[in-house]
This record gives structure tokens, sequence and C-alpha cells, in this order.
């Protein structure tokens, strides 16, 4: 059962920018009200979106670096990268077929 690994300021490169699929993180915190109500939503999608999109947490008061990096003021935050760069970009909270629709724009062909 596929599940959003958990990335720090330390994985984020290996687990993120080198990966061969693309890779959803949700920049959250355990504070954040809107971050839980999109959490099982996330959840949802890992299991079903398995093997063709890598999904990921990354706690922004635990690990600032790279959410200084990507710019992240508002959370949740979700970046899509593909081939390691941003490919889409969604902020607050979406229901799961629109967050699935973005998804899907990204998906290999030949998955």
């Amino acid at each position: 059962m596929a599940k959003p690994i958990e990335l720090t300021d330390d994985n984020f490169a290996e687990q993120v920018l080198a990966a061969d699929v693309p890779v959803l993180v949700d920049f959250w915190a355990a504070w954040c009200g809107p971050c839980k109500m999109i959490a099982p939503v996330i959840e949802e999608l890992a299991k079903e979106l398995e093997g063709k999109i890598k999904f990921a947490k990354m706690d922004v008061d635990n690990h600032k670096q790279a959410a200084m990096e990507y710019g992240i003021r508002s959370i949740p935050t979700l970046l899509l990268f593909k081939n390691g760069t941003v490919a889409e970009q969604i902020i607050g909270v979406v229901d799961k077929s629109n967050l699935l629709q973005k998804l899907e724009r990204h998906l290999p062909e030949s998955v």
C-alpha cells in the first residue's frame, strides 16, 4: 500500500529531484487545518496512482530549506516535480477530482 514518504532537507534532492517518475510534494505543517483537510485526499491518490506518481510530504516547520528555495509562502502548497523541475503548483485545499485532473496531465503516456 503506497503512502506518502516523509521528506527532509537531507533527502529532498534524492527523493524528488532525481526521481524517475513525477513527484507530488505536499508542503505542510502540523498546526495547519487546511493541511489536515487535504492529507486524506493525498493518501487516497497515493494508493490509486502507485507507480505512476510518487507522493511525498515535507513539514515546513522542521525542514525549511526546500520550502524557502521554492518560495513556499502559504500551506498547504503542492508542487509536482517532473524531471527535477516544478511542473505544477497547487495552493490551498482542492477536492480529489480537481487534484487528480491536474496530476493526470503529467502522467507518462506509456503508463
